[in-house]
């Protein structure tokens, strides 16, 4: 069974918003959603809901969800109500303990990705060209 129809827009709706990220953080968040999207393509349709229940804005709990959260990170940054924005939360231990064994290895995965140094480019008089 294929994931409802909302998902294509969510999915569109997702990649809008990390365009306003810094560019480290949505190349990462691009991956990532992609990655996502496509391994739940033909999930069933309770797990499908449960999917995108986690992906898009709720009205009851918008802060827990990624879609509406970034759109308030992205809005505060604009605005400059914080000296220096920071994306995402804290996952609580209650969270993390409804993950999947899978879910927990793709979060350290995700966490080991965005914590790498930043590679600094040097160039070297032997690489320089030579006219």
């Amino acid at each position: 069974v294929a994931m409802p129809g909302g998902a294509r827009g969510l999915y569109r709706r997702i990649l809008l918003l990390h365009r306003a990220l810094p560019v480290a953080l949505r190349a990462l968040g691009d991956r990532y959603v992609k990655e996502e999207f496509r391994k739940h393509k033909a999930a069933g349709p309770a797990e499908a809901q449960r999917f995108l229940r986690e992906w898009e804005a709720s009205a009851r709990r918008p802060a827990e969800n990624y879609a509406a959260l970034i759109q308030q990170q992205i809005n505060e940054d604009k605005q400059n109500l914080r000296e220096k924005t920071v994306y995402g939360i804290q996952l609580t231990e209650e969270k993390l303990n409804d993950f999947r064994d899978e879910q927990i290895g793709q979060l350290k995965e995700l966490m080991d990705e965005a914590t790498k140094p930043k590679k600094k480019k040097t160039i070297s008089k032997d690489s320089e060209h030579k006219t």
